[in-house]
This record gives C-alpha cells, structure tokens and sequence, in this order.
C-alpha cells in the first residue's frame, strides 16, 4: 500500500521537504495501520529536519497525530477497526496519509474531542502535564517564568498554571502575543526583545526571583533565565528553539543559590504505557474542565514547507497542524 508523506532526504531549510509516495510496509505483530485525520507540527519536527536532533535518512518528520484505525495486526487487542485514536511518543513518521504504529503507543481518543483539537494538543499537552506535575511540581501561589508563553505548549501552560494557582509570569515577541497569553492565564507578560527580563521579574517578585523556570528557547533565554531564579529554585529546559546552549558549570549552579537544572523528555515521562494513558487521561479531563486549545495556523500536508517557515519566523501563536 502507499500513501502521500512529506519525507526529508538530507538535512536543512524547509525546502528539504519533499511530498511523495511512500511504500507502507506490511503489518507486523501489535502494530495497527492508521488513517491520519490532522497532524501536528511541533518544534522538533525542525530538530529533526535541520540535523539539531539528527535520525537516520530518510525519514518521514512528526511524532503526533490523530486519526482512525483501518487495519489491525496480529495481536492487537486493545484496539479494533474503526477507533479513534491519537499518538505523540512514538518514532517520527506523521506527516502522512497514512501509517503504521505499534498499538501501545496510541491513545484511545474520546469522542468529545475532535482530530484536529487532538493533534494540536496531545504533544504539548503531555508535556504540559509532565512539567507542572512531575518534572517539578507546582505549588499554588508560587511564582513561574514561563518563556514562549503565547506559542503552542506556553499557551497550554498558562492555563495549567493558573488553574494550579501559580502566578505566571511570561515572555512574548509583540504586544499582540502579549494578550493572547493574558487571554489564557498569564498574570504579568515581559517584552523581552524591549525590556529587561531579569529586572522585570526581580521587581514583580520583590527582589527573591520565581521557584521555577520553563524555558523552551534554549540559547537565546539560558542565562537570563538562571538569573531569574530565587534561592534553591529550578530551572526546567525543555527544548531550545534559538539553538543548543552552552554547557553550565556545576558550580555556577551553587553561586547562584543551590539551584536545580534538569532537562526533561517526553518520552521518559510517558516511557511505560500506564504512564501514557494516565497523562493522557489527566490531558483530556482537563480538556473537558475548559482547556481552550487554540489551532492558530492550518496547513494542507503539501504546504509542510510553508508551515516550517511560518514556525520558524516565531510568529506563530497557539498550535499550528497539518491535514493530510
């Protein structure tokens, strides 16, 4: 069988990615073949596409989807033809038509919530739960530095936060940005290209910096982001869309007051599948309480390229998909 999918053949700008038809290998033993509905589109599709996070070419980018079963392999009990379903931990390979994927890392999606919501929240979503959660957990009336807060998992973030109770405090790009992460949660928002974001968040805290920080950026935000932090408070890095940042001294880490750093996956959050289904599960009550996903940008599977460069111009905001 083939299907339509965007594959990279060797690594770089968007124009790398190519729309053809691939072959779809032969079900093997717990996997289920699957008719994507919407696609999401994630930062590290262009890790991936740009060689940051290298894999093996070629490939096929994106890890999340939504979709319905079409066919089941040998062994497949938990799932039948015709369920509807969604995925965001297993290996790349959703920007397509259709696909193949081993049955235990798809998650059984409810009928109160549509494909396209699914594919645009199940990845930020999981790592939205992880991080106020597991990685570090959130007390209510702490404070948080939360970078990117009006993109796809600071928007998701926001409102995490504020129903825990923490003030937000988030970084945007434009005044625009600005309201559309107060319109989801966001106490106090920090121009950061026009103003001082460790002086702002010293004010707004009264001189003892927040107990946390989520940084998406990486490079760009670092340093700014450990001088931001109060005593003993944890800087969360997880993901860095302005490029790699430099290697920290763990000494620095004591001088700037017994601070935590740690950089959390996904994949190591959601590695056993009760794991996955609770997360989800937390995901979609959570969803049903009033998480307003918001689908900023659509873009047809052809139009892959087109969607890179808009991703990457960081004049996104919310969640962007693509629909095959």
């Amino acid at each position: 069988m083939n299907t339509k999918a965007i594959t990279v053949y060797k690594t770089g700008g968007p124009e790398v990615l190519t729309l053809n038809e691939v072959e779809i290998s032969q079900l093997q033993q717990h996997e289920v073949l699957i008719k994507n509905e919407a696609v999401g589109l994630n930062f590290i599709d262009i890790y991936h596409r740009n060689g940051i996070n290298p894999l093996l070419l070629p490939f096929i980018p994106g890890f999340e989807g939504a979709g319905v079963v079409e066919k089941i392999g040998a062994g497949v009990k938990a799932f039948q033809e015709g369920d509807r379903v969604a995925y965001c931990t297993a290996t790349v390979g959703s920007y397509c038509k259709h696909r193949s994927l081993p049955a235990d890392k798809l998650v059984p999606l409810p009928d109160d919530v549509s494909f396209q919501d699914a594919a645009a929240m199940l990845l930020k979503g999981l790592t939205a739960e992880y991080l106020v959660h597991r990685a570090y957990k959130v007390h209510p009336m702490e404070k948080v530095l939360l970078h990117a807060a009006a993109g796809g998992v600071g928007t998701i973030l926001c409102q995490w936060l504020k129903k825990i109770g923490a003030t937000v405090i988030g970084t945007v790009g434009s005044p625009e940005k600005a309201e559309f992460a107060k319109k989801h949660g966001c106490d106090h928002t920090i121009l950061y290209q026009e103003e001082d974001v460790v002086a702002v968040v010293s004010e707004l805290t009264d001189g003892q910096g927040v107990q946390v920080v989520y940084d998406s950026v990486g490079k760009t935000t670092f340093d700014v982001s450990l001088n931001c932090l109060g005593r003993r408070g944890y800087f969360v890095c997880f993901g860095n869309a302005s490029g790699l940042p430099d290697p920290i001294p763990p000494m620095l880490l004591a001088q700037k007051g017994s601070l935590y750093f740690t950089r959390p996956r996904l994949v190591d959050y959601c590695a056993e599948r009760d794991e996955l289904l609770e997360a989800a599960e937390t995901l979609f009550e959570f969803y049903r309480k009033g998480l307003k996903v918001e689908i900023e940008q659509k873009f047809a599977l052809e139009d892959a390229e087109q969607a890179h460069r808009y991703l990457e111009s960081r004049l996104t905001k919310g969640s962007s998909i693509l629909l095959p």
